[in-house]
């Protein structure tokens, strides 16, 4: 048997947004790895599969990247179908490109499964068009977390005219603020901080660039939550929200 392992994307959160072909993986799975923010309902598809906790959570003791790729690694080489199940998509911070690469350079072969990122997702649920006719021509994903503390080029992302959507960014407020402020971007550009993308427990607080440090602290903001920047968080109002009638929303007060 060739020695594959599997990078499957199981979403933001809710069981139901997993794709067909990652059912099918995790069906076909001797062992699976999984992430701490995985909704642990989907494991229902692999229910004879050794399963292994690798968390990683950002601010957290996590499981050493060196460690998890070993473990892929060696039960990849006893032949056995592994899948390695990541929250949101294995690309989009995710750490799946350089998990392929390691591997592909071991002579494993990798099938990477697409999951929805968590930025889609929350904005989704939160009624918000990432991108629209008129308003936003493009998107842009950014992490405000990275390995070594390099700084974004704020003054290009400010002067983008795309909405931006930025991951691990909670810590981060204060200076995303400033940063995009410093680059042009307006005090008044609306922000949508969307926190458990998907999930039941989804909450949403809206605000604009100046306010958002001191509203996400009123509203007791905490990660894993993804912030929304552009003109597209303010069209939430018209478009409404699919959750707004089944279970509401929590909204900042006042």
């Amino acid at each position: 048997m060739n020695a594959k392992v599997w990078l499957v994307g199981a979403g933001p959160g809710d069981p139901e947004l997993l794709t067909l072909k990652a059912v099918r993986a995790l069906g076909e799975a001797d062992v699976v790895l999984i992430d701490d923010l995985v909704n642990r309902a989907v494991l229902e598809h692999c229910p004879a599969a050794r399963v292994i906790a690798v968390g990683k959570r950002g601010g957290c003791r996590s499981t050493p990247q060196s460690f998890i790729q070993r473990l892929m690694l060696r039960y990849a080489r006893q032949g056995k179908c592994v899948v390695r199940l990541k929250g949101g998509d294995p690309c989009i911070f995710g750490r799946g490109g350089e998990e392929a690469q390691w591997l592909g350079a071991h002579g494993i072969a990798v099938e990477i499964v697409n999951g929805i990122t968590a930025g889609l997702a929350g904005a989704t649920q939160s009624g918000i068009s990432l991108t629209l006719r008129g308003i936003a021509r493009g998107v842009t994903l950014v992490t405000a977390h990275t390995q070594d503390d390099s700084s974004l080029n704020w003054r290009a992302l400010a002067q983008s005219g795309t909405t931006l959507v930025i991951y691990m960014g909670v810590a981060k407020l204060g200076d995303i603020r400033e940063q995009l402020l410093a680059g042009g971007m307006s005090a008044e550009t609306p922000v949508a901080m969307i926190e458990n993308a998907s999930l039941p427990h989804q909450r949403e607080c809206h605000s604009s660039l100046k306010a958002m440090q001191d509203d996400a602290q009123a509203f007791e903001l905490q990660s894993p939550a993804v912030l929304v920047i552009g003109e597209v968080a303010r069209q939430k109002h018209v478009l409404g929200s699919a959750r707004d009638s089944a279970q509401g929303l929590q909204r900042l007060k006042g």
